[in-house]
């Protein structure tokens, strides 16, 4: 056993047989409920998980109250929960709001390049496929990559966590919990596709911000820490032995840390790497209504600012409040730092003021964020392996239904590899700090090109496929020298200090950007957006049935590779000196797609690439809805730096002063914390049963037949 697996191992919180009885009998409860809640949309609804569109984006029909629900499940992570409030006890309450600063405006920027997409490139199933269509073969496998290890970083480092926490609280053997954690998602996220994530994650939301609500209450009014006064006046009585060094007066009730805002830069890196360079994120987008992407995501931005901020306030500073009181589990011992770093801050203070009941629920959060992680990252990567891997290189060919089978296959493979991977970093004594420094070094590179790829038409081939290498680089060098220059030695401790790491981030983040622009000015061009919309046409045209000489008709894996091998061709770059007479920045509009097709087979039934020119090129989506669509692009960038400018400047920077909060001040801060949870419940868990309530009525109705039709037929044989 590692030597941070026995590090982590707390005071027994709840037994192993109860802990194996929650985490079994809630995989197999929820597994149930969304196969039950996939059979019902299939034959009520007419939902077919069967399809790879509804498999990979849902049909794009999810609207607005389930796509937020199911953002903000995406992202609501164990760290916004158990180690918020474990980083809350260590630095203070400028931990929370930082944290809640980090998470919202990668959300709200997803909004505006979700709705970019959708008229650019409007029936894409992944980024990637994106990048294919504009950069080739060579870029794509550069981001392929890029996008495979944001994932398997990002899930396997929370199972590891979770398993090491779950280790922590109940000494379940870590490898069982490791296994069982994605086990149960494993079933009807390959069964049911991306709209069952969808439902599993409205459910998790659900259970998740009722508990949530619960613990801040429920901890907050208990008579050991007395309310939000009583919690003041105990920090500082306590103020000398709750010393934070960094803080200023050594204070936790000041925004003015050094170690908070150095970590909070890190989080903004690495959460923004972790949202843009994640499939699953685009996936949701590709997956919504026209008119629910913006007011989707932005809701889930606004929505999931509350959770640390509230929660880890609360439970943070009252677990300092309580620590050295004989009601803490650890009394008469100190809380170490690595039973802090491991995440137990939040158990121990549960079972302090709760007790066995709260641990009970504590372990069904956990789970429920654990799962929800798994889930988005299982369906993400299965598109990744089914579409941008098997499709495009092994089998271009496939049939809608062998796809299907492939994703189904991915999603099984995707949970081995993960479950692996943790178990690897669990026995190699992981420092989940160091992953989480290193991680932004390795996956922001790749951020600016990405987006480059959709709002830079200069942007050239050559740029997008060697700026995310040399960013990535350029982050490794300045993350590795910085630490051979601050600390004289190289090693796990020294690279996973918070200086270098930051640096690191820097480099990766915004040397790419540099890279790009500088490399574009070699044979630059200017990339003109109805290619987009030709290579879909090739497609949509190579697809299209060809009559046999015997009548028949050929279906899709019957058709050779040849039609399918053009509509995958990467778009050539003209030369510097090319012209057109339209300009590149603008698609021309028809309203009927199907006519063009037909048109264009007609006029060159054997060779439609010749005849389909940027000058025919129409667009799927009638003027009205482009018109709609760009009123939402506007909105959604307005929204984006109005929320860049509040969170990173206008609020958190004018407190970073010589100041500790007052009784008052703390009361009407904390106040407006948890006022921001019920808001943030009504706005993902009430909103999407209103917005929703027309289909969920025609399920209920359908089901209340079958029922009263089976019984009544019963009752009449």
């Amino acid at each position: 056993m590692s030597s941070l697996q026995l590090g982590v191992q707390g005071i027994t919180l709840l037994p192993q047989g109860t802990a194996y009885g929650i985490l079994i009998g809630l995989g197999v409860g929820f597994c149930g409920v969304i196969l039950l809640a996939v059979r019902i949309q299939k034959i009520y609804l007419s939902e077919d998980s069967g399809t790879s569109e509804m498999f990979m984006v849902a049909n794009r029909t999810v609207g607005t109250g389930l796509t937020a629900a199911a953002v903000f499940s995406s992202w609501m992570w164990i760290n916004e929960t158990v180690f918020a409030a474990a980083l809350c006890y260590r630095y203070g309450l400028a931990i929370p709001l930082w944290w809640a600063t980090g998470l919202c405006f990668q959300i709200a920027l997803m909004a505006a390049l979700g709705v970019m997409a959708k008229i650019r490139v409007p029936y894409a199933h992944t980024s990637l496929e994106i990048i294919r269509m504009r950069y080739g073969k060579i870029g794509h496998v550069v981001f392929v990559v890029l996008n495979l290890c944001c994932n398997v970083f990002g899930c396997a480092s929370m199972i590891l966590t979770g398993s090491q926490l779950i280790y922590g609280i109940s000494h379940m053997h870590f490898v069982a919990a490791t296994i069982l954690i994605p086990l149960g998602v494993v079933l009807y996220t390959a069964t049911g596709g991306l709209k069952a994530t969808f439902l599993t994650d409205y459910l998790h939301t659900a259970v998740a911000l009722v508990l949530i609500i619960y613990f801040t209450l429920s901890v907050l009014t208990h008579e050991a820490v007395g309310g939000l006064s009583g919690l003041w006046e105990k920090l500082m009585a306590n103020a000398k032995e709750n010393y934070i060094n960094g803080n200023y007066q050594g204070s936790l009730l000041t925004m003015k840390s050094k170690g908070a805002i150095l970590w909070a830069l890190i989080l903004k890196f690495g959460n923004l790497a972790l949202v843009v360079m994640d499939t699953a994120f685009w996936q949701k987008s590709f997956a919504t209504e026209v008119k629910a992407t913006v007011p989707g995501y932005n809701l889930a931005a606004l929505a999931i600012f509350g959770i640390p901020w509230g929660l880890g306030t609360v439970i943070g500073l009252s677990a300092r409040a309580i620590h050295n009181t004989p009601i803490f589990p650890t009394y008469p011992g100190q809380l170490i730092l690595v039973e802090v770093n491991a995440g137990l801050v939040m158990p121990y203070t549960i079972k302090a003021l709760i007790g066995d009941k709260g641990i009970i629920a504590f372990f069904v959060l956990l789970f429920m964020a654990l799962t929800s992680t798994v889930s988005s990252s299982m369906i993400a990567v299965s598109s990744i392996l089914s579409f941008d891997i098997y499709k495009t290189y092994i089998n271009p060919k496939a049939s809608d239904r062998r796809l299907v089978k492939v994703s189904h296959l991915a999603v099984v493979v995707h949970a081995i590899f993960i479950t692996g991977v943790s178990l690897a970093m669990n026995y190699g004594g992981a420092n989940m700090t160091w992953i989480g420094y290193f991680r932004p070094i390795l996956t922001c590179p790749g951020i600016i090109p990405l987006i480059f790829a959709l709002t830079w038409s200069g942007q050239t081939r050559l740029a997008a496929i060697i700026s995310p290498i040399l960013g990535f680089l350029t982050g490794l060098a300045i993350w590795l020298g910085t630490a051979q220059s601050l600390y004289g030695t190289i090693n796990l401790t020294t690279t996973g200090s918070n200086l270098p790491a930051l640096y690191g981030a820097i480099g990766s983040m915004f040397s790419p950007a540099i890279y790009s622009v500088l490399i574009s000015q070699y044979q630059p061009y200017k990339f003109d957006w109805r290619e987009f919309l030709r290579i879909e046409l090739l497609e949509d045209v190579a697809l299209i049935e060809t009559p046999t000489s015997a009548g028949s008709t050929l279906g899709e894996d019957e058709k050779g590779p040849k039609a399918r091998d053009e509509a995958i061709t990467p778009i050539s770059e003209p030369s510097s000196s090319s012209t057109s007479s339209h300009d590149p920045e603008k698609i021309e509009i028809s309203n009927d797609k199907s006519t063009v097709i037909t048109a264009l087979r007609k006029a060159s039934p054997t060779s439609p690439k010749e005849i389909i020119s940027l000058d025919d090129i129409v667009h799927p989506f009638s003027n009205e809805t482009l018109k709609e669509l760009h009123h939402w692009y506007k909105i959604a960038w307005i929204f984006w730096i109005v929320i860049v400018l509040i969170t990173f400047v206008l609020w958190p920077m004018p407190l970073y002063r010589n100041y500790v909060f007052t009784k008052s001040f703390f009361s009407g801060w904390t106040t407006v914390a948890i006022i921001w949870q019920f808001f943030a419940f009504f706005a993902v868990v009430v909103y999407p049963l209103y917005d929703g309530r027309h289909a969920i009525a025609k399920g209920a109705r359908g089901c209340w037949r079958a029922v009263t039709g089976f019984f009544g037929g019963s009752g009449r044989r």
